[in-house]
């Protein structure tokens, strides 16, 4: 509530359109740089370059170095809530969270611009 409450109309327009769009996928290229040890749990939900296998589970690819080690610390100390993710990130050390940070930062899912699709929304 406390995003939405200053947004304006085409904003939210927008912000539809954006997640009633096409999902991120895979390069299919090589992934950038060597995976750490630690990635060989990860890759099973989140793909070798960081875009998950499916929807269901989040693209880590690009995504901010900080960003990563912010939610697999709060992961490990409970702050987020999620029972596979909590198991797996109790079993990192420092050094694994942050070589997990980096290598998925530096990965680069296929985006493409696609042409503007009118949203069922625009046309109230």
């Amino acid at each position: 509530h406390a995003h939405a409450a200053g947004m304006s109309e085409q904003d939210m327009i927008d912000i539809a359109a954006y997640l009633s769009g096409t999902p991120v996928k895979s390069s299919g290229g090589a992934p950038v740089g060597t995976a750490p040890q630690a990635a060989q749990v990860c890759v099973a939900c989140h793909g070798a370059d960081g875009v998950g296998i499916t929807v269901d589970y989040p693209t880590l690819a690009g995504q901010h170095s900080s960003y990563l080690s912010r939610v697999l610390t709060d992961y490990k100390r409970g702050g987020r809530k999620n029972v596979i993710m909590a198991n797996f990130a109790a079993q990192l050390s420092d050094a694994d969270v942050a070589a997990l940070a980096s290598y998925f930062s530096q990965q680069r899912p296929s985006l493409q611009t696609l042409h503007r699709r009118i949203s069922r929304f625009a046309a109230r």
